[in-house]
C-alpha cells in the first residue's frame, strides 16, 4: 500500500501567505488599495492566532467576485505565481516533495487556498493532487459568490483528505502531513506522522508537548 505524503502551502511549501503576494499584485495592477491590504492583515492576525472565522471571511472576500469569468481568474493567478510566488517556494519543501516521490508516496497539496492558488504550485512541483476550498462557479463560468461546503479548512481538511486517501488507497495513519499552523491541528492529529514546518506559536508549543517533529525550511 503506498503512503500519503501531505503538504500545507502557505508557509510550509511557500515561506510565506500567498494571500498577501495576492493582494500585493492587485495593487500593482490598480485591483486593490490601501484599504484591502489592512483587512488581509487583520484577517491573518486572526489565522495565526487560530481564532479566525473562516466561512465568513470567505463570504466576506467572494462578494468581490460574484459575476466574474473564472477563465480570467486562472489566467491571472498564472501570471500573478510566476511573477510574485515562485521565488518564495522554499527549497526545503521542494526537496521533501522529491524525497517522497522517489518512495512512491502519493503527494498532495492540502490547503485552505482556493485552486487558482494552490493549482500553479501543484504544477511547479509536478504534485498531482490537490485538496482546496472550491468555489462554486455557474453554467456561464462565472462565479456564484459561494463556496462550495465544506472548506477546506481546520476540521473540514479531513474529509478531503479521507477522500483523497480512499481514492488513492492509501491510509491517513500512515501518512505524513506538514504543516506551520494550529489550524491544521485536526488533520496533524490524525495522520500517523505529524510534521510541523515553520510553526507558529501555539503550534510550536503542541509540537513540543507531543514531541512532534519539527523542521524549518526556508
Amino acid at each position: 500500500m503506498p503512503r500519503g505524503a501531505l503538504f500545507d502551502m502557505d508557509r510550509t511549501l511557500i515561506r510565506t501567505d500567498t494571500a498577501t503576494l495576492y493582494v500585493r499584485y492587485q495593487r500593482d495592477i490598480g485591483e486593490a488599495d490601501w484599504r484591502d491590504g489592512v483587512k488581509l492583515a487583520w484577517w491573518l492576525m486572526q489565522y495565526t492566532l487560530g481564532t479566525i472565522d473562516a466561512p465568513r471571511v470567505a463570504r466576506k472576500v467572494l462578494e468581490g467576485y460574484v459575476g466574474k469569468d473564472e477563465r480570467k481568474m486562472i489566467e491571472s493567478c498564472q501570471t500573478w505565481f510566476r511573477s510574485y510566488v515562485l521565488e518564495h517556494v522554499c527549497v526545503a519543501g521542494r526537496e521533501a516533495v522529491e524525497r517522497h516521490r522517489a518512495g512512491g508516496d502519493v503527494l498532495a497539496i492540502v490547503t485552505s487556498a482556493t485552486p487558482y492558488a494552490a493549482r500553479p504550485l501543484a504544477a511547479e512541483l509536478d504534485i498531482e493532487h490537490v485538496c482546496c476550498t472550491e468555489i462554486e462557479v455557474d453554467s456561464a463560468g462565472r462565479f456564484t459568490g459561494e463556496v462550495l461546503e465544506p472548506m477546506c479548512f481546520g476540521a473540514g481538511k479531513i474529509g478531503r483528505a479521507e477522500q483523497l486517501a480512499r481514492e488513492h488507497d492509501f491510509s491517513l495513519d500512515e501518512a505524513v502531513f506538514y504543516s506551520d499552523s494550529i489550524t491544521d491541528l485536526p488533520l496533524l492529529e490524525r495522520v500517523g506522522e505529524p510534521i510541523c514546518v515553520n510553526p507558529d506559536a501555539r503550534l510550536n508549543r503542541v509540537a513540543r508537548s507531543r514531541r512532534w517533529r519539527v523542521e524549518h525550511w526556508v
